[in-house]
């Protein structure tokens, strides 16, 4: 009886613990800004193909996250200007090719529904098919992925439950698997969603006016059809509305949100939703180059049964992206809340922030052997080899424009070049790392450039160090703020004591990743692979 109560305790603790290292708010980007308006992105985070959903009182986001996992991360908001990370829906990737890392494959745009008191994800993955998952909570569990089309090229998929109870998936098209772009299409479903009946319909050509149209999502609205859906490419398109009064078209074309005089390019593809109240929303992304597919928020409203979003500065009838805006009246106030970075791995669990290159093992780490530290085991590195093709890498999103990250770790190494350190990592990456040598240790600082492609390492510095137990960091920050295309300069340092940080290397500029922005992180690699060293780490923090 006694050891049941002591097992309950522990376990509560620990859900104490974790749940108060999920609450801290991150202090290097705050939309709120306090005084009933927001300021955006609102997440200045890589949540990439954004969409959005209301519950209730309750707001639900999902993205894209390609090949890094846990993936599908859910986000959840009272009153879309603060938000928090509160799952994921797919832990891993139901192939085991997958179990190495396929960077910029997988879970592509997807989609979020709440139907019959349940949540859907629909998702194309471009060398697969369509694939789905359910849960009954937002927080999980959700269900398994299931495949429901086996096909190569369907993208950006997106279901409807229309009003006499038929199911519809509208769908665009991977040029690079198809040999198709700039069409959308559609297809019936069965009436729950988990099959699609039937070849689908192409129900609009953008080949002409709107070229690389993509990411469409489904509404019905006043007997109207709508698809939401970005034209014009990635970093220089802009937001095209579709309708109909018949699902399968013809449809009309209207443009209605574009970068303007703003220095928001896009602006990409997102989600529409309506506040308790009444109001407007469409959250969609703005490709940030290193800091990848950063959140906005923008108001809309309806003229003529026809969208209208941010503010038509230009009075030419199209939308601008907002920088600053009164905050959605959902008829309440809620406190500051920011997506997770630092992480103090006082938790059995790891951090929702964190994601993996790959499928990933629970033998690749532990939180439980030495209580209050993150154990890493080290991945085998051979000296040709970069980090791109290692899915032991453990990442998270670079959370600002500005920013240090820092972690303290201890190095049990006996094998001569084993190293653990501090990555930013993308198609080019830089670390500074503690590596053992046949004198004992040396911090050494690397850079790689076209990782993706193959290229080799490149030693920068090294100097002895004496100790098996070092702090790192890396302060973050761009060359101009105000730059469409930022220089995103990262500079490293490290210290014997956490207090004094020794400049260390050269400066490095992040580079983005396959369809994703850079990440920061941590790592332990070793050239053998019957290695049973490890490092720990006591903290990891993310800071002004």
């Amino acid at each position: 009886m006694k050891k049941a109560i002591l097992l309950l305790m522990i376990m509560t603790f620990g859900f104490l613990i974790q749940t108060i290292s999920q609450n801290q708010n991150s202090s290097v980007w705050t939309s709120d800004l306090g005084n009933g308006k927001y300021k955006n992105p609102i997440i200045y985070a890589d949540y990439s193909d954004p969409d959005v959903i209301r519950v209730g009182d309750d707001y639900y986001m999902t993205s894209s996250s390609f090949s890094n996992f846990p993936g599908l991360p859910i986000l959840h908001s009272k009153d879309l200007v603060n938000w928090k990370l509160i799952a994921h829906a797919a832990i891993q990737y139901p192939d085991d090719s997958f179990n190495k890392p396929q960077h910029g494959n997988a879970i592509w745009a997807p989609s979020i529904r709440y139907h019959n008191n349940e949540f859907y994800i629909y998702f194309g993955d471009p060398d697969r098919g369509v694939f789905m998952t359910k849960a009954k909570k937002a927080e999980g569990p959700w269900e398994p992925l299931r495949l429901i089309k086996k096909v190569t090229g369907w993208i950006d998929c997106c279901p409807l439950w229309d009003d006499d109870g038929k199911t519809y998936l509208v769908h665009a098209f991977a040029n690079s698997r198809s040999g198709i772009k700039s069409l959308l299409a559609v297809c019936p479903m069965n009436e729950e969603g988990t099959e699609v009946l039937e070849t689908s319909t192409i129900v609009f050509n953008g080949q002409k006016d709107y070229p690389t149209i993509e990411g469409p999502k489904f509404y019905k609205r006043n007997g109207y059809y709508y698809i939401f859906a970005p034209a014009g490419g990635v970093k220089p398109g802009w937001q095209t509305v579709l309708r109909s009064k018949n699902v399968y078209g013809p449809y009309e074309d209207k443009i209605v949100l574009e970068q303007g005089s703003t220095n928001i390019n896009g602006p990409h593809q997102g989600g529409w939703v309506t506040t308790q109240t009444g109001e407007d929303w469409f959250i969609h992304f703005q490709d940030r180059y290193a800091y990848g597919r950063v959140v906005h928020l923008n108001p809309m409203k309806w003229e003529n049964d026809w969208p209208q979003m941010g503010v038509d500065y230009d009075a030419n009838g199209i939308g601008e992206p907002v920088t600053e805006y009164t905050k959605p009246n959902i008829g309440a106030s809620y406190p500051l809340m920011t997506p997770q970075t630092s992480d103090t791995f006082e938790s059995t669990q790891l951090g929702l922030q964190w994601q993996w290159n790959s499928n990933f093992n629970s033998n690749w780490y532990s939180l439980t052997e030495n209580p209050g530290w993150l154990r890493l085991f080290p991945e085998e590195v051979s000296e040709t080899m970069n980090l791109w093709d290692i899915g032991r890498l453990l990442l998270q999103k670079t959370p600002a424009p500005k920013f240090s990250a820092s972690t303290q770790l201890k190095f049990i190494a006996n094998n001569v070049k084993e190293k653990a350190g501090l990555v930013v990592f993308g198609m080019d990456y830089s670390y500074i790392a503690l590596e053992k040598t046949t004198d004992g240790y040396q911090i050494t600082q690397t850079k790689c450039f076209d990782a993706n492609k193959g290229k080799s390492e490149t030693l920068v510095e090294a100097v002895p160090f004496k100790s098996n137990s070092v702090y790192l960091k890396v302060e973050v920050h761009p060359e101009d703020p105000s730059s469409i295309i930022p220089v995103v300069i990262c500079k490293f340092s490290y210290s014997s004591d956490g207090k004094k940080f020794i400049p260390f290397g050269e400066p490095f500029i992040a580079k983005e990743g396959r369809w994703v922005g850079a990440k920061v992180g941590v790592f332990s690699t070793s050239p053998d692979n019957n290695s049973s060293n490890y490092t720990d780490f006591d903290w990891f923090k993310i800071e002004k």
